[in-house]
């Protein structure tokens, strides 16, 4: 049992859409990422996805509306329901799923990460 540090853990990277785990607690991982632009359109079809902004404005795009998420401010994304995450400025996020939860969903393509680092 450590403390962990969140800005220290996000200053070891720079890259965008690559989540990074720095936790885990009853099958779930707590992920750290940056974000910058847009996403795809994707779903989870078994896990339900939540999204802490630590830092920046996030906006969840759904096919009836988006969505605009401020700093401390959380979404959580149901199960099954289509989104598309954007960041028109760099964005700090904390995500919290199960740790079978993948990135793109079923969809797999240059942005699907599979297997993550742990920080």
């Amino acid at each position: 049992m450590k403390k962990i540090n969140i800005s220290q853990k996000l200053a070891q990277f720079k890259d965008h859409w690559n989540p990074r785990i720095i936790g885990e607690l009853n099958q779930q991982h707590v992920k750290i990422a940056k974000l910058k632009g847009e996403f795809i359109w994707h779903k989870h079809d078994e896990e339900d996805e939540m999204f802490l902004v630590l830092k920046g404005t996030l906006k969840i795009a759904f096919r009836d509306r988006t969505e605009t998420i401020q700093e401390n401010e959380i979404i959580i994304v149901p199960k099954g329901i289509e989104h598309k995450p954007i960041a028109d400025e760099e964005v700090s996020i904390m995500l919290f799923e199960p740790a079978t939860t993948i990135n793109t969903g079923a969809l797999e393509n240059e942005r699907t990460r599979k297997n993550l680092e742990s920080l």
